[in-house]
Formats: C-alpha cells, sequence, structure tokens
C-alpha cells in the first residue's frame, strides 16, 4: 500500500504550466471543498483561479476580489466562492463581513490570503504557495494537503507528474514516492 502524499513541491514552467495544475486539480473540486492559496503579491493565485474556474467550465469574466474581497461563481454542479483577505487586518474580519455561511459544505472556496484570517477559517483540504524563481517566467508551487481528500489528490497529482502527462510541471520535493 502506498503512503498518502502529504506535500509535494513541483516547479512550473511557465504561466501556461500554472494553469496546468489548476486543470489537473479542477476535478478534485466540489461542495464542501476548500482551497487555500498564498504567495507574494504576484506570484499568480488569481492566474492560478481564472485557469482553475475556465477548466470547471466558467466562460465569463473572472475578477480579482481583491478590492471586492469576494466574487462568487455559479458552476453547473455546484457554487465557487473566490475570497481575497489581503486587506484584511484582523483575522475575524472575514465573518464580520457575512462569509462564513458562504464556507458551507455545499459551496466551494478558493480562499487567497489564508494567512489573514489565521486561526478562524476552516481547515483547507489543500493548500498551494505559489513563489517566483531566478527565472521571472517560472513558479515554485508547494501543495500541502490538511484531508484525506487532500491527500488522494496529491497522490494522484505526484503520479501524473512523474508519468509526465502534466506538460511544463516537475517534480522538486516529494514527501514520498512516486515523484
Amino acid at each position: 500500500m502506498s503512503v498518502p502524499e502529504t506535500s509535494l513541491t513541483l516547479l512550473l514552467r511557465d504561466e501556461l504550466a500554472t494553469a496546468t495544475l489548476a486543470a489537473a486539480l479542477a476535478p478534485c473540486l466540489g461542495p464542501g471543498v476548500r482551497l487555500y492559496l498564498s504567495g507574494e503579491l504576484g506570484s499568480g493565485k488569481t492566474a492560478f483561479t481564472r485557469a482553475l474556474l475556465r477548466a470547471l467550465g466558467h466562460a465569463g469574466r473572472v475578477r480579482s476580489p481583491s478590492f471586492t474581497l469576494a466574487e462568487p461563481y455559479h458552476l453547473s454542479r455546484f457554487a465557487l466562492y473566490h475570497f481575497d483577505f489581503y486587506r484584511f487586518s484582523d483575522s475575524n474580519e472575514w465573518r464580520e463581513a457575512g462569509f462564513e455561511e458562504w464556507l458551507g459544505d455545499d459551496t466551494a472556496a478558493v480562499v487567497e490570503w489564508p494567512e489573514m484570517a489565521a486561526g478562524t477559517l476552516p481547515a483547507a483540504d489543500l493548500r498551494l504557495a505559489l513563489a517566483a524563481t531566478d527565472d521571472p517566467q517560472q513558479r515554485q508551487a508547494r501543495l500541502d494537503a490538511d484531508s484525506a481528500r487532500g491527500q488522494a489528490w496529491l497522490s494522484a497529482l505526484a503520479g501524473r507528474v512523474a508519468r509526465g502527462e502534466l506538460d511544463g510541471i516537475s517534480c522538486l520535493a516529494p514527501s514520498a514516492p512516486p515523484c
């Protein structure tokens, strides 16, 4: 029996590879799923979310929630809420803004800057940290699973990367085989 992945570090060759990663994770999203994104400004969090929504079938405009704090997307199977907590100065502001009801078991959530609400958000299934590298086109992506379903996604993703199925994505630091 294989050991479930709990973390995985990938090198994304360019923005297209970031979109490829989003498309690979899109089938995992559904009601009750929590995906938390972190990284410096300009690291690709919103670009990742845009590609994720496209892979989920959203054809309309994808807006950054930097100023609105939240953008709802009503997809064919479920609603997905895209949050950006960058401007929060208190970890409870997301609750005070009335967003707690949007994080129910019947919706999916993608949260940028979850650290601004540390200790008050429900646990993530998967955390994705994006970071720039010496090459301005590339990104390093660290994925950490915080649930059994997140671990299953990472194991499947690691297998696809190891088999070379995801163009522009290579494994930098696996926590366990197969990468």
